[in-house]
C-alpha cells in the first residue's frame, strides 16, 4: 500500500458506498453497506463493479454498544477485528483492533473537545448540517505500547465525507490489511459525525 491513502465516503447516496484509493488514485477497494441489515456485514471489493470481494467484516452479534467486527479474505482466513471499548466511547471514540487473535493497535479520537461541540451543534436543524465542514475529527492509530502508527484526518467537505490516512511508522503486510480494514469499519460506524 502506498500511503496517503484515501477513502471516499458518498454521503447522497441510498446505501452507504466508500472508495479507498491511494495517492496516485489507483482503487484499493469499494464498499457498499447494506442497509436496514440486522447483523452488520460488510463486503469489500476490489472495485464498484462488486464483482471481486476481496474482504468480509461482519458483526460478532446484532448492532449494539459491544460488537466486534472481525474481517475475513474471501477464503473465510480470519485476519482480525475491531471492537469499540465500552465508555471511553462516549467521550472520545476509543476502538482496539486485533491482528489476528492478538490486540495490536488502538485508535482513539485526537480531541474529546471536538466530539462534544460536534455532538451539540449537530442536533441544531439546518447548522447541524455545516458541521462536516468546520468540525472535523482526527483518528489516532498507535500500537498498544503507545508508538504511534497512522493518523486518520477527516477533511473539511459538504457532500461527501472523505478521510485521510498518513503513515507514521512501517507496518508488516498483515497489520496494514488489519489496520485498514478496522479503519474503514471505524467509517461506517462514526459516519454522522463532522
Amino acid at each position: 500500500m502506498q500511503f496517503p491513502i484515501q477513502i471516499a465516503f458518498k454521503l447522497l447516496a441510498i446505501a452507504p458506498q466508500m472508495y479507498i484509493r491511494d495517492h496516485a488514485g489507483q482503487n484499493l477497494g469499494y464498499v457498499k453497506q447494506k442497509l436496514l441489515a440486522f447483523k452488520e456485514k460488510v463486503t469489500v471489493f476490489a472495485d464498484d463493479t462488486q464483482a471481486q470481494p476481496i474482504y468480509t467484516i461482519g458483526a460478532d452479534r446484532v448492532i449494539d454498544f459491544n460488537a466486534e467486527y472481525h474481517f475475513a479474505n474471501p477464503q473465510g482466513v480470519r485476519l482480525g477485528s475491531a471492537k469499540r471499548s465500552g465508555m471511553r466511547s462516549l467521550w472520545k471514540a476509543h476502538y482496539v483492533i486485533n491482528v489476528g487473535d492478538t490486540a495490536a493497535f488502538e485508535v482513539h479520537e485526537e480531541s474529546a473537545l471536538v466530539r462534544l461541540i460536534d455532538g451539540v451543534i449537530g442536533e441544531i436543524p439546518l447548522v447541524g448540517a455545516l458541521t462536516g465542514y468546520f468540525l472535523n475529527p482526527v483518528y489516532l492509530v498507535t500500537r498498544m505500547n503507545g508508538t504511534p502508527a497512522l493518523r486518520m484526518v477527516k477533511q473539511r467537505s459538504f457532500l461527501e465525507s472523505l478521510f485521510t490516512i498518513e503513515k507514521q511508522a512501517d507496518l508488516d503486510n498483515a497489520e496494514q490489511e488489519a489496520v485498514m480494514l478496522g479503519l474503514m469499519m471505524i467509517i461506517l460506524l462514526e459516519r454522522s459525525r463532522g
